[in-house]
């Protein structure tokens, strides 16, 4: 093979951005090739100063070259992008859709609202492994943390502390293994509350909406705060195409509380599309069936909201461990009950979809 500037180009075009999930020849990162019996330079353009994937995509350039370099040195170089050419490449992001219409009434994206009665009954938990098994499946997904005053899905995906790329007036979602993840506790001081009224809740989900750029997304996730307050009414108003899953204990009490979120969901235009029951019973390592909250509370939410039942997650000591840790159960034990209950409640989800066949595509002849 000669090696000349193409077979370069070539090698480059494996590496993918970890943020913008592109090739970075795709996204007009690559400033210069120079090739010669003593060297190779790559220059590669940065979106920003401070860029927090610097080093990895210098890496990656870098292997990418070596391997087809045949043994001649190889220099990487990252300078930045001016603002014309950054400002040029959003446009691309973007396409022909406006920030607010990312997940419009015409998007490809299935929109999954996950919402519960009352707190404490794991609904974080669930929407972070949902997201996990569908990522797992080869599917595109984002979550959006909602849950503006108990925001808990960047420790549960174990990136605390990690901060969106801002683009000029795009934000860049951080990416947890291949999730991307927005949540206020990306802005927020750890152990810092957060304090808002309505009108302040009702922005900041619109702006993650429309100001946080996702991409092309298979499904999004939303963690709703438990209840039928403000944010779940924003919701309704801002995605009324969105469906919703309600999660339950087995208890009779919450489930009382449960499907009135299912009702709510439903008066802004919401599809429910199924319930999801935590802590059912479990088994003691003697085989004993232990059922600390008692039975029967899913089935309850779901028959009063004419909805199936998507799954029934035991207590498992491994997924409140995963949770800690940061990494999400279905992939760190997925032989774990609770791992395989919640990837076949996944698989129920996805056969509640209704087909898309003779959907046009937002797409135009060229």
């Amino acid at each position: 093979m000669t090696l000349d500037r193409e077979t370069i180009r070539l090698a480059i075009d494996t590496v993918i951005d970890p943020e913008l999930r592109r090739p970075l020849t795709e996204l007009d990162m690559v400033d210069s090739i120079d090739v010669s019996p003593e060297s190779i330079r790559v220059v590669i353009a940065l979106t920003i100063v401070g860029c927090p994937a610097s080093d990895r995509i210098h890496n990656d350039v870098a292997e990418a070259v070596t391997k087809v370099a045949g043994g001649i040195p190889v220099d990487v170089e990252l300078t930045v992008m001016e603002p014309a050419r950054r400002a040029a490449l959003i446009t691309r992001l973007r396409g022909d859709k406006s920030p607010a219409q990312q997940f419009g009434p015409d998007t490809l994206t299935r929109i999954i609202a996950v919402t519960s009665g009352k707190g404490g009954v794991g609904k974080s938990t669930i929407t972070a492994n949902l997201a996990e098994a569908a990522a797992n499946s080869g599917l595109r997904v984002g979550v959006i943390d909602a849950d503006v005053f108990g925001f808990s899905q960047p420790a549960l995906f174990g990136i605390e502390g990690i901060k969106p790329t801002r683009l000029d007036d795009m934000i860049l979602p951080p990416v947890a293994g291949e999730v991307k993840l927005m949540s206020i506790g990306m802005f927020v001081d750890q152990g810092t509350p957060v304090s808002w009224r309505g009108p302040m809740l009702h922005r900041t989900v619109n702006q993650f909406l429309s100001d946080v750029f996702f991409g092309d997304l298979d499904l999004l996730f939303l963690d709703l705060p438990p209840g039928t307050g403000d944010i779940a009414i924003s919701v309704g108003q801002l995605l009324p195409h969105s469906e919703v899953i309600v999660v339950t204990t087995p208890q009779a009490g919450a489930a009382d509380v449960a499907v009135r979120s299912g009702l709510v969901a439903r008066q802004t235009g919401q599809k429910v599309v199924g319930v999801i029951e935590t802590m059912s019973a479990g088994a003691l390592p003697d085989g004993t069936v232990f059922d600390l909250f008692g039975s029967g509370g899913g089935a309850q939410v779901a028959a009063a909201l004419d909805v199936p039942l998507l799954g029934q997650i035991p207590l498992s000591v491994p997924l409140r461990m995963a949770g800690d840790a940061g990494t999400p159960l279905v992939s760190h034990q997925p032989d774990d009950p609770a791992a395989i209950a919640l990837s076949a409640a996944f698989q129920a989800l996805q056969a509640t979809r209704n087909s898309r066949v003779g959907t046009p595509l937002p797409v135009s002849p060229r």
